[in-house]
């Protein structure tokens, strides 16, 4: 089994989203999918993913990883070059998965469980607007959920009030009105729901201590991004200064990134976005590692389809998932656009995903709309990186491995 092509896909009405397809030789085609910026993450793909991948065995993933990790690695590894290799590496397992008809999760070791508890973000799109029914009717909007079984909320109570000082103050009177609509909701409902509360990472230290310990009082499950995760002494003073658990963080990139946070306990749940940091085969370690530190981790997930479906099998597999991140605004307003068939949601878990690979696809007709972008690669070459040809080249070195045709070699 040899890869043949590499797509990328992306659609000007989400026009953050990108998709990634790796088609074989055998006839398999493996979807990934990542979030931001799709023309830089096609351009990663094409002139350097691409031609690497072309040829190249898919059931050798993580080698492929490893390879085009280093591969940037020379300039950076995160930004597009990173979510280009998490889609890249989740259509690897999706290949893989369809080659041996087998559920990725049984790739990853089997099922730790058949359904996972989810909680929901508030979100929006056509009919459900879940935004605007929490600000009109609070509890209402909570009680919508409790009604269908999903028993963790997350919210943003208090994001709105960072943009005036660049969160660098917060008033006693902000976090009083900011907290209004959770008071209320917390005295009508009491526990029948978890609320977890996201900062956005908008706030500095102080603002962001002070507005942890007003909530205190109302038992937050966690506090998610208070701070932007690029300290993690501050995300453990912040963690000091509660009895709330402080979550981190979607913003980290590798297990590199959330190793000191784990290790010093400033993530006390671990939180790595799938579709950012790697694919299935980094989550997959990020997971082992939280997990040597009795640490749980919830993927997080407020983007697209695939996804979703991916965080499924790791979520079916690693055994210190606490619970995963949905959106019903998006799985039941547009995911159905995309991919057939969608995930299954009952009575507030999120169900394993059934068939080989994914367990998922995009519709025929995805490709027949009007404002689809599809870029393909299918030739081999080597990617270098000095960034012109020398002319005066004569031998084979390490910047410059291939020697440009029609100069003569030096055998000395």
């Amino acid at each position: 089994m040899k890869i043949t092509k590499v797509e990328t896909i992306h659609v000007d009405e989400f026009w953050q989203m990108c998709w990634i397809r790796i088609h074989t030789d055998s006839g398999e085609i493996g979807l990934g999918e990542t979030w931001y910026l799709p023309k830089a993450v096609s351009a990663v793909v094409h002139e350097i993913y691409g031609p690497t991948l072309i040829g190249r065995d898919p059931m050798d993933r993580e080698g492929i990883w490893d390879e085009l990790f280093k591969l940037t690695g020379i300039f950076t590894y995160s930004g597009a070059e990173l979510r280009a290799l998490s889609a890249i590496d989740i259509a690897l397992w999706d290949v893989v998965g369809q080659a041996l008809d087998q559920p990725i999760y049984n790739l990853l070791g089997g099922k730790c469980r058949d359904k996972i508890r989810v909680y929901n973000t508030i979100g929006s799109y056509g009919e459900w607007q879940d935004n605007e029914f929490e600000q009109k009717d609070p509890v209402g909007f909570l009680q919508s959920l409790i009604d269908e079984g999903i028993s963790t909320v997350k919210c943003y109570y208090m994001a709105a009030y960072a943009a005036e000082s660049q969160g660098n103050f917060v008033s006693s009177k902000q976090i009083r009105e900011g907290l209004e609509p959770l008071a209320k909701q917390r005295k009508a409902l009491g526990d029948q729901i978890e609320i977890a509360h996201d900062g956005g990472g908008q706030w500095a230290l102080a603002p962001a201590i002070r507005i942890t310990q007003a909530m205190d009082e109302y038992d937050i499950l966690w506090q998610e991004e208070m701070i932007h995760p690029i300290n993690a002494k501050a995300h453990l003073k912040l963690a000091e200064e509660t009895r709330t658990p402080i979550c981190a963080a979607e913003r980290l990139m590798t297990r590199y990134e959330f190793r000191e946070y784990i290790e010093n306990g400033s993530a006390e749940i671990v939180m790595p976005d799938l579709i950012w940091t790697g694919g299935i085969s980094e989550t997959k370690k990020i997971a082992t590692l939280a997990d040597t530190y009795q640490t749980s981790i919830a993927p997080h997930d407020w983007t697209g389809p695939v996804n979703v479906f991916a965080c499924a099998h790791v979520s079916m597999n690693a055994p210190n998932v606490m619970i995963q991140e949905t959106n019903r605004a998006y799985y039941r307003g547009w995911y159905d656009k995309f991919i057939e068939p969608n995930i299954i949601i009952k009575d507030g878990y999120l169900e394993a995903p059934e068939g080989p690979g994914l367990g998922t696809r995009l519709k025929d007709d995805v490709f027949n709309r009007s404002d689809i972008h599809v870029e393909s690669t299918t030739e081999s070459h080597t990617w270098e990186a000095v960034g012109f040809i020398d002319p005066g080249q004569k031998v084979s070195h390490f910047f410059s491995p291939k020697v440009p045709e029609n100069q003569p070699k030096n055998t000395h």
